[in-house]
């Protein structure tokens, strides 16, 4: 049987390739099937399908920084690799794994979408009442957050204990 750590480092990376997977897969269905359309009401207002291609973060926020947003995911990344052989609780493999998914699937359209490398405009389509307009991403991301708030409250650590001792000098 394998340590935990190593089930939990495979875990979170199995989240995430499934997160990037299905957004991926839905956002080539958004561009293909509701581009050039009028929304496409599923649950009255309350749940509608609208095609927008999003050159800034949430709530289409600072629309003129797509390249900052892009090294900081760049950056988020790499603090994940760095930190996903520690994890040691499969809830917090979790949260990094919708977190890397997610940011995975929003950096991809900001590298292969125009206007250009890194500076791409990420493909949002899911729009509910007094929110922005979204992706399976987002979504990924925004739960993320949600468990770990719930995480944390409970006093969960995502690195053992004994792990951070042996970061220390002199231990």
């Amino acid at each position: 049987m394998r340590p935990a750590h190593q089930r939990h480092w495979r875990f979170l990376y199995i989240s995430a390739w499934i997160i990037f997977l299905i957004d991926l897969a839905t956002k080539a269905w958004a561009v293909s099937v509701l581009s050039n359309r009028e929304p496409v009401k599923l649950i009255g207002n309350f749940l509608q399908l609208t095609f927008v291609r999003n050159p800034g973060a949430a709530f289409s926020f600072a629309t003129g920084s797509t390249l900052i947003f892009s090294l900081f995911a760049l950056s988020v990344i790499g603090i994940i690799t760095f930190l996903a052989p520690r994890i040691s609780h499969r809830g917090w493999a979790l949260v990094l794994g919708l977190l890397l998914g997610g940011v995975l699937g929003n950096l991809s359209d900001r590298i292969f979408r125009s206007p250009g490398f890194l500076q791409g405009h990420v493909i949002d389509w899911i729009e509910l009442p007094h929110w922005p307009i979204f992706n399976v991403a987002d979504s990924a991301i925004v739960i993320a957050a949600g468990i770990s708030v719930v995480l944390s409250a409970r006093n969960i650590a995502p690195i053992a204990q004994g792990d951070n001792q042996k970061d220390q000098p002199g231990a």
